[in-house]
């Protein structure tokens, strides 16, 4: 027979105690919270009913749900309906079904909106299989938006996708609407001012192909890189894991000292010169100087640097062609075209090292104001 234990159930209400950001984004989500455990594997049922007004052909819903491991190595369940996204103009029923298993810890789940357009949503309901193997329901606060919504603020809902960061998006509006399946009123989120972004490698009518199409990898890569970090305090990139780890803020510098270094490499067939190792080097090397050197500033100190070093490839890639992507560097009897690929295989590697530190970033400790008490 199976056993459900549940260790601790807590669905988000006070979403004001929370660290709130502000920012600007093509997509908006919501959500609650459960941490729950289990000892086997049990299933459970995400539903609410859903309905979208899209302005083009770009704009969809989704409901999702993720499950967070004890094991941060591990990945859970996930699924956002990207592969059967929300796109029609009239109330249906869609639901997830996913499951925990022993090294699972807590369920997120909620709605998402990209692009723009209108989205409706109401009456969520989350089902989780019993200790005698039935979907039983499990009590979701505010599950049909019955209470006013004030402010942008949905009751009992948090948004974002983390627990304890609401995420504000400035592109959509959140608001309360009498147009729902059940009770007095549903929810409408509506996004707009949002330029969609069609994803493709390369220019195809381009004359040299292989260089637009590393153009267009080495900025995808680059987008990723600052799209994770740009909302990110400076106790964030300041962050040391351990004594050997890297900060944040100094693997932007790193990315963009490589950068550079693979800019003078190829374009004028050199190493740095004195100046340039002055101004670079410590960046480059990482290290116990790096260590100590770079922190105290915030995220827009090194995006700004990372992208001034990024606008100086593309000007200069976009100068030469194909045929010089072929050409041999001597010193090392590599191809051009393998730098470049060089450097954006670092940028991907050194994304996967700054998710890895983001996700491992404790709670800033709270700083306690004491007055003085005057004799």
């Amino acid at each position: 027979m199976k056993k459900l234990f549940v260790l601790l159930v807590v669905f988000l209400s006070n979403v004001q105690a929370q660290e709130t950001k502000e920012i600007s984004r093509d997509w908006i989500s919501f959500s609650q919270f459960l941490d729950i455990k289990t000892d086997i594997k049990i299933d459970f049922i995400l539903k609410a009913s859903v309905k979208v007004d899209g302005d083009d052909d770009q704009t969809w819903a989704g409901l999702w749900a993720r499950v967070d491991q004890t094991n941060e190595d591990e990945i859970g369940f996930f699924d956002n309906m990207a592969e059967r996204p929300i796109v029609i103009n009239e109330w249906r029923t869609y639901e997830i079904k996913g499951y925990l298993d022993s090294n699972s810890k807590r369920l997120n789940f909620g709605g998402l909106c990209i692009n723009n357009g209108k989205f409706y949503f109401d009456d969520f309901h989350l089902f989780i299989e019993n200790k005698d193997g039935e979907m039983e329901e499990v009590e979701i606060d505010n599950p049909s938006f019955e209470n006013q919504i004030v402010k942008g603020q949905i009751p009992k809902w948090s948004l974002g996708i983390e627990k304890g960061k609401i995420v504000k998006i400035k592109e959509f509006e959140i608001n309360s609407t009498t147009d729902k399946t059940v009770g007095n009123l549903g929810l409408l989120i509506t996004g707009s001012g949002i330029t969609p972004e069609i994803t493709s490698i390369g220019d195809k009518n381009s004359d040299s192909p292989q260089i637009s199409a590393m153009i267009s990898m080495l900025e995808d890569l680059k987008n990723r890189v600052e799209n994770k970090v740009k909302s990110m305090s400076q106790y964030e990139i300041d962050h040391l894991h351990d004594e050997k780890a890297n900060r944040i803020g100094a693997l932007i510098l790193h990315l963009a000292a490589a950068e550079k270094y693979y800019q003078v490499f190829t374009f004028e067939g050199r190493g740095f010169n004195d100046e340039e190792q002055e101004k670079w080097g410590d960046a480059l090397s990482l290290g116990q100087t790096a260590r100590d050197k770079f922190k105290g500033k915030d995220i827009q100190y090194y995006l700004d640097i990372y992208n001034e070093v990024r606008a100086e490839t593309i000007t200069e890639l976009k100068k030469r062609d194909d045929e010089w992507f072929s050409k041999v560097q001597p010193s090392y009897g590599v191809t051009n075209q393998y730098c470049w690929f060089h450097v954006m295989e670092h940028q991907s590697s050194h994304l996967g090292q700054i998710l890895f530190l983001a996700k491992r970033i404790p709670p800033q400790p709270e700083i306690k104001n004491f007055e003085k008490i005057k004799d």
